[in-house]
């Protein structure tokens, strides 16, 4: 192979991308600077989208010198970051719109704790509901839970408390081991045990 080979005339090299952005970009907008311009610097304030041409050297002086809020009070630079916390969407407190004044737990209603007081039980008290704010409402139960409570002989207005204390005391009673494997107390101790099962998935204890 010659040190004229085709081979090396087909050989083609990249081009330089940031040559050729110095090449096409317009002259430094610096005083006295001839460089090309090729980094964008914002304008200011009211004319948002319009940009200085800078070189690398010029754009780093503008922007540590840069403010956006020169020449703005000190109240509406305060009011501008508090409203940029939201966005600048509007914003109201729970309560104060036009539909709070008709119901005066308007703010509650509009909240999911309502919502998920009425769709869900709490049987960890978590939304401050209380054992005993239940048991001073009076509540349908549902069949499988009505039938379980009838199982453990309590009605459907017993509370958590008396469901665990009458499903220990009915444990014990018919417990095989305290009745010397008798067979009906075995199947009456399974029915407890069904009963009380199905009460704790409800959330009723």
């Amino acid at each position: 192979m010659t040190a004229y080979s085709k081979y090396f005339e087909r050989i083609r090299v990249r081009p330089d991308p940031k040559a050729e952005q110095r090449t096409n970009a317009p002259v430094c907008q610096w005083d006295g600077c001839k460089e090309p311009g090729t980094h964008r610097a914002p304008v200011g304030r009211m004319r948002e989208g319009e940009y200085f041409r800078f070189c690398f050297d010029h754009v780093r002086e503008y922007n540590r010198g840069f403010n956006y809020f020169s020449g703005v009070p000190d109240s509406d630079i305060a009011r501008f970051q508090k409203e940029a916390l939201t966005g600048h969407r509007p914003t109201w407190k729970m309560g104060t719109s036009s539909g709070a004044k008709s119901s005066p737990d308007f703010a509650q209603h509009r909240s999911g704790r309502a919502a998920y007081q009425n769709r869900m039980r709490d049987p960890f008290n978590l939304f401050g509901t209380g054992q005993d704010q239940r048991a001073a409402r009076p509540r349908k139960a549902r069949p499988l839970e009505a039938k379980a409570l009838e199982t453990l002989g309590l009605d459907a207005n017993a509370t958590g408390e008396a469901i665990k204390a009458r499903y220990k005391e009915l444990v014990k009673q018919h417990h095989p081991d305290a009745n010397g494997g008798d067979r009906g107390s075995e199947e009456r101790f399974r029915e407890v045990l069904q009963a009380y099962r199905m009460l704790k998935q409800a959330g009723l204890c």
